[in-house]
């Protein structure tokens, strides 16, 4: 008797303080959430709690996997990784847009925790496998109709 069953992916989130980095180089905590959601199978989302509101970036998964190596970006995003002033492994993020720029550094290991976690649910190279193709152009259809 077979008893595995087919099971989707789940999606993956990790709370995580990541440190806003001032002009100064003062470092301020801001607490977030990394989520990766398999239905969107390239991008992962981090979430900005601020006060009582959330700022969201989304950004693709390659981007920061890179850049915990070296590196990483061309757009608005741009992931490296480096050392905080007092020696720890950490990742930079920098995040750009019409209304300004933020910097922030995450821990590398508490991101290679949930690159990790988002590897296991969705290995890379097989994203594509996770899309689901019609539902995607029905939504565009749909978007140009109204």
């Amino acid at each position: 008797m077979d008893f595995s069953m087919n099971t989707a992916p789940v999606t993956v989130t990790q709370p995580v303080t990541l440190e806003l980095i001032d002009p100064t180089g003062t470092v301020t905590p801001i607490e977030a959430e990394l989520q990766y959601d398999p239905s969107d199978p390239y991008a992962i989302t981090t979430v900005f709690m601020t006060g009582s509101s959330q700022v969201r970036w989304t950004f693709g998964r390659d981007l920061l996997t890179e850049g915990l190596y070296e590196p990483s970006g061309d757009g608005d995003v741009h992931v490296w990784p480096c050392l905080d002033s007092e020696g720890h492994a950490v990742v930079i993020i920098e995040l750009c847009s019409p209304d300004g720029e933020a910097l922030v550094q995450a821990r590398t290991g508490d991101l290679s925790s949930f690159i990790d976690r988002m590897s296991a649910a969705v290995a890379r190279g097989t994203e594509s496998e996770h899309l689901d193709v019609d539902a995607a152009i029905s939504a565009i259809l749909t978007a140009e109709a109204a």
